[in-house]
């Protein structure tokens, strides 16, 4: 069952720390390397940050990392004759990086019950604006052969934050963000219409005036691929822009290894950590690990400094929220295609929790609209484990417990697992 929750009217904005306060490691645009496993070998690709580094307190950075070089998967496409080039593009008609094809496979998603969403709508919320987003979003699906997405036929819509179409000034780097999360919304779940928002900047307040107004557009699924660090004041920003009973909201877990960033750490979202994924010979035909590259290249997670444990999450080794729930694919090395024409060529591969957190986002989509009052981010935690992949090797830092290093049920980078369908994402 989902867990109740009791709405507060309190509103007040976030103030975070300054970005000479930003705790989190690694957090600068500066090209990074990371190694990770694919098929029986090991290839070391670089990446970037796709998003600036806040300037002052209480904005944001986005969690997406676009791939600059090195070897990262590849997929076929599904009309690879009219594919565009780029640096991604690959002349025997496949693009690096895994496609919708292969997320559906890794987390089962692929049978006739599963993939539907039909009716449902997943609400991106970003920072500025991507002109090109409808016809990357076209470009995407097509290449992959997906149905068709678009204002035409009411499948896509972008509005401001406050619902209308004085959209914010553009800004290629999330523009980049937003490929990402409109793309894994139409690898996951194919059928669902998709809502763009795009907050004014990445001030927490814009941020948060966004989500609320993709809930009150009606979306019963929210993802927020974005985050800072924490701050005493996040608890009162929790009842102005997350606490929405009934709507499946979730955050990213972070990009910098061992740490709790925030909207994640709110009680009322599902905080979504990353993995490394491997196409493997295993009877799932897949298998993960804790994506963690260094000490400052990684999935986050911990134990929140501020935010209270919820009822339904048991763990001993923390008094206050644990981050993360549950995750999906982040790994740059084991990377996911992204068609990008805003300052970019086309093809990319990016990672980051950035694409874990609409990956969630839309499984709660193709498992059906939440109960009202609930809080969906339980739901899995009441699921049978059978419903979730345990990921039990690897880590993110040197904490010394599970709230960095990944074991048999429960841990702080992985939560309870990546899905395995849609059981643990419906009450």
């Amino acid at each position: 069952m989902r867990t109740p929750m009791n709405p507060k009217a309190r509103r007040t904005t976030l103030a975070l720390t300054a970005a000479t306060g930003l705790a989190i490691a690694g957090l600068g645009l500066g090209t990074q390397t990371a190694t990770a496993a694919v098929g029986s070998a090991h290839h070391k690709v670089t990446f970037t940050r796709s998003c600036a580094v806040p300037q002052h307190a209480g904005y944001l950075a986005c969690n997406a990392l676009r791939v600059t070089g090195g070897t990262t998967v590849r997929t076929r496409l599904a009309h690879p004759a009219a594919a565009p080039r780029s640096a991604a593009g690959r002349a025997d008609g496949s693009v690096s990086g895994y496609g919708p094809a292969d997320i559906q496979s890794a987390y089962n998603l692929a049978s006739p019950a599963a993939a539907n969403g039909a009716g449902e709508t997943v609400a991106i919320v970003d920072a500025q604006d991507d002109p090109n987003a409808e016809a990357d979003l076209a470009a995407y699906r097509s290449q992959f052969g997906l149905p068709a997405c678009g204002s035409d036929n009411g499948c896509f819509s972008k509005v401001d934050e406050n619902g209308g179409t004085n959209y914010p000034s553009p800004d290629s780097g999330w523009a980049g963000e937003i490929s990402l999360d409109l793309d894994m919304v139409s690898a996951t779940c194919p059928n669902c219409n998709i809502l763009l928002v795009e907050a004014n900047s990445a001030s927490t307040e814009d941020l948060g005036t966004a989500v609320n107004q993709a809930v009150a557009l009606g979306a019963k699924f929210v993802s927020n691929s974005y985050g800072g660090s924490e701050s005493a004041d996040e608890v009162s920003a929790d009842s102005s822009y997350y606490d929405h009973p009934g709507v499946a909201i979730t955050a990213s877990a972070g990009d910098s290894a061992y740490g709790v960033e925030y909207p994640a750490a709110s009680p009322y979202v599902t905080a979504v950590g990353g993995t490394s994924l491997t196409q493997d010979s295993s009877a799932r035909g897949w298998s993960e690990s804790v994506w963690g590259t260094s000490a400052s290249e990684g999935t986050g997670s911990g134990c929140s400094a501020y935010e209270a444990k919820p009822s339904w999450q048991t763990d001993s080794g923390c008094g206050n929220r644990t981050v993360a729930d549950v995750s999906a694919v982040a790994d740059p090395a084991t990377g996911v295609a992204v068609y990008d024409t805003y300052g970019a060529s086309g093809w990319q591969v990016y990672g980051g929790t950035s694409a874990s957190s609409p990956i969630i986002a839309s499984v709660y989509a193709l498992a059906g609209a939440p109960g009202a009052n609930t809080t969906p981010a339980a739901d899995a935690y009441a699921a049978d484990p059978s419903a979730l992949n345990d990921v039990t090797s690897g880590s993110n830092g040197d904490c010394g417990s599970y709230l960095c290093t990944a074991g048999p049920g429960y841990d702080g980078p992985t939560g309870l697992g990546t899905p395995n369908g849609t059981a643990a994402f419906s009450g």
